[in-house]
C-alpha cells in the first residue's frame, strides 16, 4: 500500500511526583492599617534589632527600616526577634528593664497578629512534618507520562483505521550519592505501529517502519507492565562518567544526539515521528553493556559503548559477547551553548532476521520491522548475519532566540555474511525548532528528511526499486500547563517503500 499522507494528532500528560516548596513565605492578609516608620512601634522594634541582632540587615549590622509594613509583617520581624530574645537570654533574668519593658508593650500591642502567625507556624511545621513522615523516598523521585495517542494514515486503498492509543511510562529517579543515578523504566501501552505495506517491484517484503510515531517505540503491550530500561550512571572523577545497563539501553540514552527540542526519549514532549527523534544509526544496537562519557574540557566530550540485544540469554548464540551487539563511538565539540557538531561511528552485528533500526529489540514484540526507515532497509540479511559500518555526522545551531536548527547525516554500509554481498544505507535530516512560539513551553516543530534507505546491494540491483523514502514533518506542541500538552501534527511520506 502507498501512503499519501499521515496525520497524527496527540496529547502529553507529564506528572512529576515531587513535593512542593514548603519554603515559601506567608503572605499577609491583613486589611488593617500598616505600621509607619514614624509610629512608637518602628523605632521601638529597631532598637531591639540593633541591640540583639534578631533581624538580618545590612553588611554593617544595622537594620534601616524606612518603609510601611502591614501589621502582620511587622509581626513576623517581632516574634523573630522574640525568639533570638529569649535564646540569648537562656531563662535567666539578664534583661534590661527598658527593654523588657518595651517588649511587653510590643507583645500587647500585636497579640492578636502574634497568635495568628504562630498558628500559621506551627501549622506549617506539622505538614512538614506529615510530608516527612509520608514522602516517596528520601533518596527516589518518581516522575510519570502517559501519551494519549489519536492518528489516522490515508493511503491509496484506505485500509489502515483511526486509532486511539495508549502509552504510558513510570520513572524511578534514584541517587545514592547525589552525584550518580539509577534509572528504572516501567513501561505499558497499546501503541501498536501502523504497518506499511512493504512492496517493493510487486514484491511484498513485509511491513515498513516509515510511519512509525515516537509514542509507538516499545509501545504494544497489550497494556501489561514490563520493565523497559535499567542503567545506573556513576562519576569516576571529574571528567569521567560510567554507565552500567542492565536492560533496554540505547545508546542515545547517554550519546549526545545534538537534537535537544525533537529527542525526548521517545517520550511525548518531542518529534511525534520515531524518524524525527535523532538520527536511525543510534537504533543500530541496544540492550544491556556498559557506556563511557569523557570530558577533557567543557567543550569536547567523547563517548563510547557497547550494548548487546541478548546479554540475558545464555544459549549458544547469545549471551553479552557471542550474540547481536553494537559498538559506538562519538566525539562531540560544542564550543558555545548555542552551536554544536558531533562525528559518530556505529559498527554492530546482527544474527539472520535481526538487522534493523530498532534499538537492539528491546522487551517488546514485533519490533523486527524496525523504528525507522523502509522494509529493505531494516529487513536484508534474513538468511544471513549482517556486519553494519555506520558514520553519522550531527549539527546543533541556536541562531536566533526562538529558532534552533538541527541537521544530520547517516551512512550505513552493510556486509552480508556468506553471500559477500555489501549494500549502502542512506538517510538525513534538517530540522527546524520554534520553542516557546505563541507562549512559554510551546514547541513549533518542521522536519525534512530521507528514511534510512537501500540505494545499492551489489549484484543485486535489478532486484528492488531504490527510490529514496522521503519524510515531511510538521508539529506544534501547546503546553496547556506545566503538566497537559497537546500535540498536532502531519507526516507526509511521498514514496513510501
Amino acid at each position: 500500500m502507498r501512503y499519501k499522507s499521515f496525520t497524527l494528532l496527540a496529547a502529553t500528560l507529564f506528572t512529576s511526583f515531587l513535593p512542593q516548596s514548603l519554603t515559601a513565605q506567608v503572605t499577609s492578609v491583613s486589611q488593617l492599617s500598616d505600621v509607619q516608620p514614624t509610629d512608637w512601634a518602628f523605632p521601638a522594634l529597631q532598637s531591639l534589632v540593633e541591640r540583639y541582632g534578631c533581624i538580618a540587615g545590612y553588611p554593617d549590622s544595622t537594620y534601616r527600616g524606612n518603609r510601611a509594613l502591614t501589621r502582620y509583617e511587622f509581626a513576623a520581624g517581632l516574634n523573630t526577634c522574640l525568639d533570638r530574645i529569649l535564646e540569648l537570654a537562656g531563662g535567666s533574668d539578664t534583661l534590661d528593664p527598658e527593654n523588657l519593658a518595651t517588649i511587653r508593650r510590643l507583645q500587647e500591642e500585636f497579640a492578636a497578629e502574634l497568635a495568628t502567625l504562630r498558628g500559621r507556624t506551627d501549622a506549617l511545621e506539622a505538614r512538614v512534618s506529615e510530608l516527612e513522615a509520608n514522602q516517596f523516598s528520601t533518596t527516589t523521585k518518581l516522575q510519570g507520562e502517559a501519551i494519549f495517542n489519536l492518528a489516522v494514515a490515508l493511503g491509496n486503498d484506505g485500509s489502515d483505521e483511526a486509532v486511539f492509543q495508549d502509552r504510558v511510562r513510570l520513572e524511578l529517579h534514584t541517587s545514592l550519592t547525589g552525584d550518580d543515578l539509577l534509572l528504572t523504566r516501567l513501561q505499558a501501552g497499546n501503541s501498536d505501529p501502523y504497518r506499511l505495506t512493504g512492496v517493493n517491484n510487486d514484491i511484498d517484503f513485509g511491513t515498513s517502519a516509515e510511519g512509525v510515531l515516537a509514542a509507538q517505540v516499545f509501545g504494544d503491550s497489550g497494556n501489561s507492565v514490563r520493565l523497559d530500561t535499567l542503567a545506573y550512571t556513576v562519576p569516576v572523577g571529574d571528567r569521567l562518567d560510567l554507565t552500567l545497563a542492565a536492560n533496554g539501553t540505547r545508546f542515545a540514552d547517554f550519546v549526545p544526539t545534538l537534537n535537544p527540542y525533537f529527542d525526548d526519549g521517545d517520550g511525548g514532549n518531542g518529534a511525534l515521528s520515531a524518524f524525527a527523534q535523532y538520527n536511525p544509526i543510534y537504533r543500530l544496537g541496544g540492550g544491556a553493556g556498559i557506556g563511557l562519557n569523557f570530558k577533557p574540557s567543557d567543550q569536547l566530550q567523547f563517548s563510547t559503548g557497547y550494548l548487546a540485544a541478548n546479554a540475558e540469554d545464555p544459549r549458544a548464540g547469545n549471551g553479552l559477547f557471542n550474540g547481536d551487539f553494537a559498538v559506538l563511538t562519538q566525539a562531540t565539540y560544542t564550543p558555545s551553548e548555542a552551536f554544536g557538531v558531533a562525528v559518530t561511528y556505529n559498527y554492530g552485528y546482527f544474527s539472520p532476521g535481526n538487522f534493523a533500526f530498532n534499538n537492539g529489540g528491546g522487551n517488546f514484540d514485533d519490533t523486527d520491522f524496525g523504528f525507522a526507515g523502509t522494509r529493505i532497509a531494516n529487513g536484508i540479511g534474513t538468511t544471513n548475519g549482517i556486519n553494519s559500518h555506520s558514520l553519522g555526522l550531527q549539527l546543533a545551531w541556536k541562531f536566533a532566540q526562538n529558532v534552533h536548527l538541527s541537521a544530520w547525516g547517516g551512512y550505513t554500509r552493510i556486509q552480508v555474511d556468506r553471500d559477500n554481498l555489501n549494500g549502502d544505507i542512506w538517510n538525513g535530516a534538517i530540522a527546524l525548532a520554534f520553542p516557546d512560539v505563541g507562549g512559554e513551553g510551546n514547541l513549533g516543530g518542521l522536519i525534512f528528511g530521507l528514511q534510512p534507505t537501500l540505494t545499492d546491494l551489489e549484484e543485486n540491483n535489478d532486484f528492488f526499486e531504490d527510490d529514496l523514502a522521503w519524510h515531511l514533518e510538521a508539529f506544534y506542541k501547546l503546553q496547556l500547563n506545566d503538566y497537559i500538552s497537546l500535540t498536532p501534527g502531519l507526516i507526509w511520506l511521498p514514496n513510501p517503500n
